[in-house]
């Protein structure tokens, strides 16, 4: 007994290993670093920029005009984005679109060109772009309008694009501080009771009840910087905001650009003709280089300091967490083993408790066990995928100047790593002494992925119905159904064919007989153990899910991609420390069915995530129709089942080589 004592202590050191979160602790100062030079934004060198010259010095590498690029217009008080032309805008006569990637296809974001063309350096003030006439007679007429009207009432916002930069609008709000927007709205609304909604407060004009106000005009402003020193003929544009206006122009030929504002009643009955008009001029930045030219976009993103205090928080979690699980492993695992190092008579062995005394039963194969090898498999792929896109992300290589580069790179990378599925699901699914690893490949090929794919096909059906812009065309969602099927799928495959030749091994033997279960208090039952281990994750990340679902459902854009990282690592951190804390509790209490209880204790945030989604739904957005509020839940929905998924299988894994590395160390039998 003395000797096998001699064997434990010496090991001790082995355990260390199996502390997951420390391990990862190693590496954060380094992720603060990268963190800090990243959370700005920056332009990708591998996207060349463009030269601009005055149009008298033009040349085929420096150009004079710079053109205004239109996105889709979208609101916050309805999930449905729509195409620039679907409303009665002034549209391009050669209209001409950039090349979409995938990203931009699956999100709808379909970039076209537009009227408002400028020559550089040149100010031009009240320049007419084109004369919309509408004659409620006219049934076709009376329909535009009446859509018009819609989006007004919507607070539907435009975003324009100039030399690939998103032209903002900045306005002062209380407290002397500015406001910026990558958008601007159609316009506001009035309503019958007196009460200025949305951009209307903005303006002591726009005062008559049941009134719409139209934003039929723009200042432009657009800044650049000279970049050759030797050449200073030569610059770049480093920035772009407007100001929306409103003005009822009498007399089209005769523009001033002044005047009472354009207005359209509630309840007109007569012809309307609006002119729709804009100002531009170019200022020179001599600070302001191209290579740090989103910088502006920051002016509206004043919570930085929030996002600092939201990873201090979590900081501190983690390190309670690491604390109880280092108390766990180099106090409690040393304790026992002092004890085993003090036995005299092998009759004194008997006398095990705790979680010693499941060691025979603590590797039994689980219930349902090719389900959750299927979880495990699509976890794995889903945490992998997440963790090389924020990689990519944090070091450069997916600019936003790239519009839907992210979700190119995650779709491509997600069907490339169907390898890795395919493999950790059968080597799992073997470790469960399972025998039908075709039937666990087809599963773990074809369960989730069907369920997102059945989504998305109902909403994309919905997007079709109500003629939105997001709707992905029946040709995109073939070949997206391509490259699962033909690509993802076989190389899934391949991963379980490899994975079903071995298997992870035990360090104990496996009784015949299943201990029985002592009865367990309510703290000690899984519910207890999931919803407190689902807290601690949430409470580290709720902060930048806030940021997250406003830059989806409240259009503003999100670029600090390094808080992101950072804060992904620390979610990784503390699922795993947390499930491997209250698998240890249990284990302690001789309840030794701990699979699903590991994989669901951290997969237990997405019920907390779902929640928060729901209380985003009601106190952020201003959501009233049916198909807005079903496309909502159902990408709510997904965003939840992939959480589910990565951090179940951290949490599992986490737990799974803690228990593998203590019961290799402390051989109890």
């Amino acid at each position: 007994m003395s000797s096998r004592g001699s064997y434990l202590g010496t090991n001790l050191w082995r355990l260390w290993p199996a502390l997951p979160g420390l391990w990862w602790l190693l590496g954060l100062g380094l992720l603060l670093g990268l963190q800090a030079a990243r959370c700005a934004p920056f332009y990708l060198p591998g996207l060349a920029p463009v030269n601009f010259c005055e149009a008298d010095r033009e040349t085929p590498t420096c150009k004079s005009s710079v053109a205004l690029f239109v996105n889709r217009l979208d609101s916050v008080e309805s999930v449905l984005p729509y195409e620039h032309n679907t409303f009665d805008f002034c549209q391009d006569s050669g209209k001409k679109s950039p090349s979409e990637n995938l990203g931009q296809v699956l999100f709808g974001g379909q970039i076209t060109s537009s009227p408002y063309k400028f020559s550089f350096n040149k100010t031009e003030t009240c320049i007419k772009v084109c004369v919309k006439s509408y004659d409620t007679a006219n049934e076709d007429q009376k329909k535009k309008l009446d859509f018009l009207k819609k989006g007004i009432q919507l607070n539907y916002q435009h975003h324009w694009i100039i030399d690939n930069m998103p032209v903002i609008w900045c306005r002062d709000i209380e407290g002397r501080e500015k406001y910026c927007t990558p958008g601007f709205p159609i316009g506001c609304f009035v309503t019958k009771s007196g009460i200025a909604r949305d951009a209307c407060v903005i303006n002591l004009e726009f005062n008559k009840s049941n009134t719409f106000y139209l934003f039929n005009h723009v200042d432009i402003t657009i800044t650049y910087h000279r970049e050759n020193e030797t050449n200073w003929s030569i610059a770049r544009l480093v920035s772009a905001r407007l100001d929306p206006k409103s003005y009822k122009h009498s007399d089209e030929n005769h523009l001033t650009c002044h005047g009472p504002p354009m207005e359209i009643p509630g309840e007109y009955t007569d012809k309307l003709n609006v002119t729709y008009t804009y100002s531009v001029k170019f200022e020179e930045n001599k600070n302001n280089k191209s290579g740090s030219r989103w910088n502006y976009v920051l002016e509206s993103m004043p919570e930085t300091n929030i996002q600092w205090f939201s990873i201090i928080n979590s900081f501190v979690i983690i390190l309670f967490l690491s604390g109880m699980v280092a108390m766990i492993t180099l106090k409690t695992v040393h304790k026992d083993i002092t004890r085993y190092n003090q036995m005299r008579f092998p009759e004194d062995a008997q006398k095990e408790f705790g979680w010693k005394l499941v060691h025979g039963d603590v590797f039994r194969p689980p219930r349902s066990r090719m389900l959750l090898s299927a979880f495990l498999g699509q976890g794995i792929q889903v945490l992998i995928m997440t963790f090389i896109t924020l990689l990519l992300v944090c070091l450069g290589f997916l600019s936003p100047a790239n519009r839907g580069a992210l979700m190119t790179c995650a779709v491509v990378l997600w069907v490339l790593l169907g390898t890795s599925a395919g493999y950790v699901s059968a080597k799992m699914y073997k470790t469960f002494r399972g025998v039908q690893w075709k039937t666990n490949f087809l599963l773990t090929a074809l369960l989730c992925p069907c369920v997102i794919f059945a989504n998305l096909f109902i909403m994309n059906l919905i997007l079709w119905v109500e003629g939105s812009s997001a709707a992905i065309s029946f040709g995109a969602l073939i070949g997206i159904f391509a490259m699962w099927l033909g690509i993802s799928v076989p190389l899934t495959f391949l991963g379980a064919y490899i994975g079903s030749m071995g298997k992870f091994k035990h360090p104990v033997h496996i009784n015949q007989v299943p201990r029985q279960i002592p009865q367990q208090t309510f703290f000690r039952k899984p519910l207890f153990g999931m919803i407190i281990g689902g807290v601690l994750p949430f409470g580290c990340t709720f902060i930048q899910l806030f940021f997250i679902l406003n830059s989806i459902w409240s259009h503003q854009m999100y670029i600090m991609f390094g808080f992101l990282f950072l804060v992904f690592i620390i979610l990784l951190i503390t699922c795993s420390e947390a499930t491997v804390l209250l698998c240890y509790f249990h284990l302690c209490a001789e309840d030794y069915h701990w699979w699903w209880r590991a994989f669901f204790t951290s997969s237990f945030m997405a019920v907390y995530l779902f929640m928060y989604t729901v209380y985003y739904f009601i106190t952020k957005l201003q959501i009233a129709d049916v198909a807005s509020t079903i496309l909502y839940f159902g990408s709510s929905m997904i965003m939840v089942l992939i959480f589910f998924l990565f951090t179940g299988t951290v949490g599992f894994f986490s737990c799974f080589f803690f228990i593998t590395k203590i019961y290799s160390v402390v051989k109890v039998d």
